[in-house]
């Protein structure tokens, strides 16, 4: 009888150290402290492309959370309006620059904000970004898209997004779907007779130029996680469910390739560049957009488990997140290692039934705040970077109380069972 009772309890207090609302905020609050205001971007070195996946993390909490969509709609027009200015500054128009990558993560961060503010001018810029790419497409030797505009590398990332993209606008843009479906369809079937999927149904970096051949490079996990995404919404705006298998086929060769013990790794740990630093979140990102198509219930375990171990290991007293999902916390702190794993908890919370009712966007043309008007300071912050508190008030001492509960719970359990 005991024994069922201890088993009930570290059940309960089990489920009670899932992560939390007020964790994601908590979170949220940390990686702000690396905006600045003044540039729209993320980071003292105002990362680019890693700006971009920065604002489709505040998107994409805001979308369930509307503590954080009532800062959020201020950061929203401020990166919009300034990160271009910035951007010109360095000799490009809009959000575009020299790589199509990066193109790429802007349009997708875009179309997260008006999936939660509903403004058109946030899509249309999504879509001249496309036109940008799409420009790209077919003129390489082995067709696709180039990833850069120097014509020196095809990859893997580019065309996926570009293919994602088009999935993307084809169920937002009203009276362009086949349109948009046509070239979601069309690079696709690129990417799948391209052979950068390898015989372990895993995706390698890029092909080799000019034979047009697998360089067999050990792949990365963002480049796994953006077709789950993109087959998902194509799925959605075609009605076809074969997508959605090709993607579970993606998603259920990556989760053990790459992964020690349930928790994602990149394969540069547990010291990587910049870019490394932000590719691990990509991967729970799509894995969310698949699990509200198709809600298998081993992605919603890997969503948790990745989230609980964040914020179990890989956190220090700031509420500020490192490399290693395992942990243990390793400094320096930055937003891209922050951003990405807000990544994992987000598609934690996103995926709970508590957040079960959120499905996507809603293709509405109307919205309250314009990206153009200009915003004030998010509150909490000061100076050029933006600051505020790292710990809400009773927050952090109510986690802290919560995994001593769990962690003396599960001692008893095991001590009662092998006493």
């Amino acid at each position: 009888m005991l024994s069922i009772i201890a088993f009930w309890l570290l059940l309960f207090f089990q489920t009670t150290c899932a992560v939390t609302p007020a964790d994601a905020q908590a979170g949220y609050k940390a990686l702000q402290v690396f905006y600045n205001t003044s540039s729209g971007l993320w980071d003292a070195n105002a990362g680019w492309w890693h700006s971009a996946n920065c604002l489709t993390v505040v998107a994409d909490l805001a979308a369930i959370d509307s503590t954080v969509k009532t800062e959020a709609l201020t950061v929203f027009p401020t990166t919009f309006t300034r990160a271009q200015q910035w951007n010109s500054l360095r000799g490009n128009n809009s959000f575009e620059d020299q790589y199509y990558d990066d193109e790429g993560w802007w349009a997708l961060a875009l179309i997260a904000v008006y999936d939660v503010t509903g403004n058109q001018e946030y899509l249309q810029s999504a879509e001249t970004l496309f036109e940008n790419i799409k420009a790209a497409y077919g003129t390489t030797p082995c067709g696709g898209v180039w990833w850069d505009k120097a014509h020196t590398r095809v990859n893997a990332i580019t065309n996926e997004l570009f293919m994602s993209i088009a999935a993307h606008l084809a169920n937002r843009v009203s009276g362009k779907l086949s349109y948009y479906v046509g070239w979601a369809e069309k690079s696709w079937l690129w990417l799948r007779n391209s052979g950068l999927i390898n015989s372990q149904n895993l995706i390698n970096d890029r092909l080799q130029l000019p034979s047009c051949k697998n360089n067999g490079d050990p792949i990365h996990t963002y480049t796994q996680g953006v077709p789950l995404g993109g087959l998902a919404e194509l799925a959605r705006a075609t009605g076809n469910d074969s997508y959605i298998m090709e993607a579970q086929t993606l998603a259920n060769a990556s989760i053990p390739a790459l992964t020690k013990n349930g928790i994602l790794h990149e394969r540069c740990e547990p010291k990587c560049d910049s870019d490394g630093d932000q590719f691990k979140g990509i991967f729970p990102r799509n894995l969310v957009i698949l699990y509200r198509k198709s809600p298998v219930p081993m992605y919603a375990d890997f969503l948790q488990k990745n989230a609980d171990s964040i914020w179990a290991n890989d956190r220090n007293s700031e509420n500020q997140f490192g490399l290693v999902w395992s942990g243990p916390f390793q400094p320096p702190a930055n937003a891209e290692k922050q951003s990405s794993a807000m990544d994992a908890i987000i598609g934690a919370l996103a995926v709970s039934s508590a957040y079960s009712g959120h499905s996507g966007p809603t293709m509405t043309a109307s919205s309250s705040t314009s990206p153009t008007q200009s915003s004030s300071q998010p509150s909490g912050s000061s100076g050029e970077h933006g600051s505020s508190s790292q710990k809400g008030s009773g927050q952090h001492w109510q986690v802290e109380w919560r995994w001593l509960y769990c962690q003396a719970f599960f001692l008893y359990f095991l001590l009662y069972e092998y006493s």
